[in-house]
Order: structure tokens, then sequence, then C-alpha cells
């Protein structure tokens, strides 16, 4: 694609990730405000699981009327309750969300492709436990200490230790990540140092989706 004399490399299709209170909703945002276009797979999940859908069907039929709220869409917290620390449960929920999701995300990185964007970033937090990462042209992955994720859930969200420890056992510990992800944003300070350390990812990333000239 040629606009004003110069040819834009094809997109950089990048997935961020992040552990349950590493700080990736923040690196997303400083991603968006640096011009990153950003698909979000907890929002596609929330609009393909709205009352009506096949998806909200066959999740009723997986998992019981009881799902839902009395307005008839999903009530979030009962179906978590349902498939929390349940492999086969998760994995049950997952084949019926994630074809419909992807389809979506499929749709919008092919907008993105034709307007030209140079970096999309996809927000997925369950990346390396639902999909597989090599779709991706780059994987980032924004980390921290489980001990103090820890105490982040118990301060900002106010959870009980036992619920902070169950939250974080029941994701994928964040070392076995670490080595297939191509960058490694470390959040273990204030949040100035965490937007430095996103800062230089974020140009990476627009060195790989760099603008060349026209020959």
């Amino acid at each position: 694609m040629t606009e004003n004399g110069l040819r834009r490399t094809p997109l950089l299709n990048v997935a961020l990730t992040g552990n349950i209170a590493a700080g990736k909703s923040t690196v997303v945002e400083l991603f968006r405000k640096w011009g990153a276009t950003i698909i979000d797979a907890d929002q596609l999940a929330r609009e393909a699981e709205t009352p009506g859908t096949e998806v909200l069907a066959a999740i009723v039929r997986r998992f019981g009327s009881d799902v839902l709220d009395p307005d008839g869409g999903l009530d979030r917290a009962a179906l978590r309750a349902k498939v929390m620390g349940d492999d086969a449960a998760l994995a049950a929920l997952n084949a019926i969300v994630h074809p419909a999701v992807q389809r979506r995300r499929e749709e919008l990185l092919a907008a993105a492709r034709a307007r030209g964007d140079a970096v999309v970033i996809n927000d997925i937090p369950l990346l390396f436990e639902a999909l597989d990462p090599e779709q991706f042209d780059v994987v980032v992955l924004v980390d921290a200490p489980a001990a103090l994720r820890h105490t982040r859930l118990h301060a900002l969200r106010g959870l009980s230790d036992e619920e902070a420890d169950r939250m974080i056992a029941a994701q994928m510990p964040a070392e076995r990540k670490r080595g297939r992800s191509r960058f490694v944003v470390e959040n273990v300070g204030t949040v100035q140092e965490l937007e430095r350390a996103a800062k230089a990812v974020y140009k990476e990333l627009r060195r790989l989706a760099k603008v060349q000239p026209s020959p």
C-alpha cells in the first residue's frame, strides 16, 4: 500500500497477554494512546455471548440456565464459578466461545490491514491457555511476581488471601510463558517505571512495523 510516497510493510499482528494483576490493562491503554489498534478478546467474547446468540444458547445447554441473570443475559460470576478449577469445563466453554471470537478478530484484523494500520495489539488474557501463540507475529507478556500480584489483588480489588490464591492458581504460571514471548514488560515498580518499560517495547514494535520509503 502506498501513501504520500511511502510503502507500509505488512501489518504487525501482536498478541499482548499477562496473568491477573500483572498490569496488562495498563499497558494496553498505553499502547492505545501511542497509536496502536486494539482488539480486546474479552470485549469480543462479551459481544458473542449477548442474548439471542447461538453462543449464549450453547453455554446454557452445556452449563445450565442458572448461568443466566434475571434479564436473560450471561451471569459471568455464576459461569466463572462453574469453570474455575475444572479443566474439562473450561475447555468446553472455550470450545463454544473461541470460534466466534476468532471469526470476529479476523474481521477486525482484515479491516485494520485495509486501513493500513501498522500495529494491531490483540489483548488476550488467556493467550497461552486457549490459543496458539504462533498465529501472531509477536507475543508481548506483561509480568510481575506472583507475590506482588497477590498483594495487588488484596489491596486494589479487596480480595481475601484465599480468593487471590485461587485466582492466581487458576492461570498457567507466567514462568511457562516468558520463554515463549518475544518481549516481556516487567511491572515491579511504579506506574512511571511501567510506562518507560512499555514505551521501550512499543518502540521495538514500531520498528518491526516500520514505514519504508518507496523505491
